[in-house]
């Protein structure tokens, strides 16, 4: 992906990510990362599981752009078998059914990122075909007419405090 304005995306994440995830290391994942990952079972110490839980279809959002990356579980598999995956992998871990091909693109070596230049994770294929491994803190946006970003100084103030 090619450098833009805030590093590889347009802009920082929204201001109030969903499930509880760490605004700095959205920022650090999506935005100016190109190979690594949130430590894997990261999405397992938010509020996620819970949030799954009651809604057994979830959508999730670019934590850049708001923009619908993908829907789970999809037609190829239970809410069981959806959440048994993603525990058992690190991550939250979809299925081809599951993405948004309008803006999900993957990159020759297995990078997956949305085409605006948010990184979201790597594709995993294994017996059971594609499975996406994507970071938590890169899909727990709002879609877009929810999105809201920080003013430009006090994302300057946050980003000298995570570089300290």
């Amino acid at each position: 992906m090619s450098k833009k304005a805030h590093g590889t995306c347009p802009y920082p994440p929204q201001r109030n990510l969903q499930f509880s995830v760490d605004w700095k290391k959205a920022d650090k994942i999506c935005c100016f990362n190109r190979h690594y990952a949130e430590r894997a079972g990261y999405f397992l110490t938010t509020t996620w599981l819970r949030d799954v839980k009651s809604m057994m279809k979830l959508k999730y959002y670019d934590s850049i752009t708001g923009k619908l990356l993908f829907t789970a579980p999809g037609a190829s598999r239970t809410f069981e078998e959806f959440l048994s995956e993603s525990e058992s992998h690190g991550w939250p871990s979809f299925r081809d059914d599951e993405v948004n091909w309008d803006v999900v693109r993957v990159l020759p070596n297995g990078e997956t990122v949305a085409l605006h230049g948010t990184h979201l994770g790597h594709n995993l294929p294994d017996s059971k075909g594609n499975r996406y491994c994507i970071n938590l803190v890169c899909i727990a946006g709002y879609r877009e007419a929810k999105a809201e970003h920080i003013p430009e100084a006090e994302e300057e103030r946050e980003l000298r405090e995570y570089a300290d």
